[in-house]
């Protein structure tokens, strides 16, 4: 009889047994070592798969009391893939066919990284598979020429969830959520957190250097120089 042990993960309580656990553990730690190269977003990527497995085995698990075994680490680790599979170079990412899993289907969120009103109509987008442009010419009609708009809106925004984490992201587009495309987005997202801060500090930088800038530099500390001698 195996000893059982508990544990959290991705916020939720398990009891797993001990040969069950060395599987897991050694499963995480073989994707932390995958990792160990590109330590950008490591965290958080261990982090995302982390709740995802735990999302995984909770859908598993029958109640509260019951024991998580090797066969639900195994059909788990088939689900999200191993991470020797993974270590891969960016630009293979970028240059492979994206292919859909027949078993992974749309769950529907807001999208809060393209929103103008809560990301209701790029959730909408999203889960519908359509151009979020034409869902905003949609809502534009049902606000202005049938005026239920106004009803609808607010309510959707209210009862549809926002996507927070990477792997709700992924379900919102449709995505399977693996170690792969948890990898992939969570590096896009950092990438595109860096272009921005990239583009803001080249927008200071020519203001900065900008003619109108230094004049307006020169006058003010002519001004603080005019009103230091008056008051000397």
């Amino acid at each position: 009889m195996n000893k059982t042990i508990n544990i959290n993960l991705g916020g939720i309580f398990f009891h797993i047994d001990e040969l069950a656990y060395q599987k897991l553990k050694l499963y995480l730690d073989a994707i932390r070592r995958s990792l160990s190269d590109d330590p950008q977003g490591r965290d958080e990527i261990l982090n995302d798969i982390e709740h995802r497995i735990g999302e995984l085995l909770s859908e598993r698990i029958k109640n509260e009391r019951q024991v998580v075994n090797e066969n639900d680490i195994d059909e788990i680790t088939k689900i999200m893939g191993k991470p020797e599979d993974y270590l891969v170079d960016e630009e293979i990412f970028e240059e492979e066919p994206k292919y859909r899993s027949k078993a992974s289907s749309k769950k529907l969120f807001r999208d809060g990284d393209d929103k103008f009103l809560g990301g209701v109509c790029s959730g909408l987008a999203h889960y519908f598979g359509m151009d979020v442009i034409w869902m905003r010419i949609i809502w534009l009609i049902l606000f202005f020429g049938f005026g239920v708009g106004f009803l609808i809106y607010p309510l959707l925004w209210i009862l549809i969830p926002v996507a927070e984490t990477t792997a709700e992201k992924l379900q919102m587009k449709g995505e399977p959520v693996n170690i792969s495309n948890i990898e992939r987005k969570i590096r896009e997202e950092f990438q595109d957190i860096t272009s921005r801060v990239k583009e803001g500090v080249n927008d200071v930088t020519d203001k900065v250097n900008s003619d109108e800038f230094k004049k307006k530099a020169k006058s003010g500390m002519q001004e603080m120089v005019d009103t230091l001698g008056k008051v000397i």
